[in-house]
Order: C-alpha cells, then structure tokens, then sequence
C-alpha cells in the first residue's frame, strides 16, 4: 500500500531543506519526496511500506525539529 507521509520540519535555510530531503530520500520505500507548504516547512514523502514513525525520528535526528502531521493512503 502506498503511502503519503506529511511532516513538519524545522527548515531556515537552503541547505536544511537540502539535509531533510537527503534524510528523507534516504529512507526504505521511499518513491518520492518533495518540499510543500506556504513557508516550505512540510516535507511531503510518498513510498511503499515507509515506517513513519522511524523516519520521523531519523528527520529529528539528523535535521532537528519534526512534527509528524498526517499518514495516509496515496492516490
């Protein structure tokens, strides 16, 4: 099943945008990742068998603040 994976991440320059998008493609079944919202703060992943709750840690980890806000099915 795939999924869609909405996140809110920290993100004040180019070059965090840059780190979280690398974290994110990073990760297992991930198909695609792209940055959304009016002041580009949500990253958006859609994959097949993602873990949310690992990726989100991951993001945290390696980016800093990170708020997972939705997981849904893809369509």
């Amino acid at each position: 099943m795939k999924q869609k994976i909405v996140m809110k991440v920290q993100m004040n320059c180019q070059k965090c945008r840059t780190k979280a998008l690398q974290v994110a493609s990073g990760t297992n079944g991930v198909n695609s990742v792209s940055i959304e919202g009016e002041s580009k703060d949500r990253v958006v992943v859609i994959g097949d068998g993602v873990d949310a709750a690992n990726l989100t840690s991951c993001m945290r980890k390696k980016v800093g603040y990170t708020d997972l806000i939705t997981v849904s099915e893809a369509k």
